[in-house]
């Protein structure tokens, strides 16, 4: 059992970064309960949180990008490494998570946050320009997939309200071996990896499709 150490909510801002535009990714915890429900399709809404601004919807948000959490434990490993203090929401996380390793738990593996919420692991968040430009951090991208600890995407089965210190309570976990970090990993520098990553149906299914076609290039590597 873990629990949310923070709940987190980002309004549109223009970027410094004018390739960037306009983004909600500086979130910032609240105090009260928030709602959290299943957005509707990627395009179509922002995250799971009410009054969570997403903006760049063709990317970001929907059914499989509803929730963004990152462990607090791996904060202060980059907060070390980088030489600043990256508080609840520095990632752009909605959940800033406490007692949970997120990196080692598996695509598919759901839990209950507090009495209703019930929300299922849909894959890793990859690095884009947007975080690199909020971290502000030469080589950001680079030294963020090379560390491979990229937090969880989770969709909404059942909606409810989060607030800090809610309970996380795991009441389901698949029977395979696909982690957060290993489906990183075969995303962006071990796609060798990819066929692997077939038995994982929780993964959106612009991933499942990259690792059939993966599998069928070299179908001696899909076991």
């Amino acid at each position: 059992m873990g629990r949310l150490s923070s709940v987190n909510l980002g309004n549109a801002e223009r970027d410094t970064d004018a390739r960037v535009g306009v983004t909600g990714i500086r979130k910032r915890p609240v105090s009260g309960p928030v709602e959290v429900r299943a957005p509707g399709p990627r395009g179509t809404g922002g995250s799971g949180l009410a009054g969570d601004e997403v903006c760049d919807l063709r990317h970001h948000g929907g059914d499989d990008q509803a929730v963004y959490a990152y462990a607090e434990e791996d904060l202060a490993e980059w907060s070390a490494e980088l030489g600043r203090t990256l508080g609840p929401g520095s990632f752009g996380e909605n959940f800033t998570t406490s007692g949970l390793d997120l990196t080692a738990a598996p695509v598919g593996q759901r839990w209950q946050v507090g009495k209703q919420l019930l929300l299922e692991i849909s894959g890793p968040r990859v690095p884009c320009r947007t975080f690199a430009s909020a971290l502000d951090v030469p080589g950001w991208v680079r030294t963020f997939t090379a560390r491979a600890r990229p937090g969880a995407y989770l969709r909404v089965l059942k909606p409810g309200r989060a607030r800090a210190d809610d309970p996380i309570t795991i009441v389901h976990t698949p029977d395979h071996d696909i982690t957060l970090g290993l489906a990183f990993r075969a995303i962006t520098t071990e796609r060798d990896l990819l066929p692997r990553l077939l038995v994982a149906d929780a993964l959106p299914a612009e991933i499942q499709g990259w690792a059939r076609k993966a599998a069928t290039a070299r179908p001696e590597t899909a076991r």
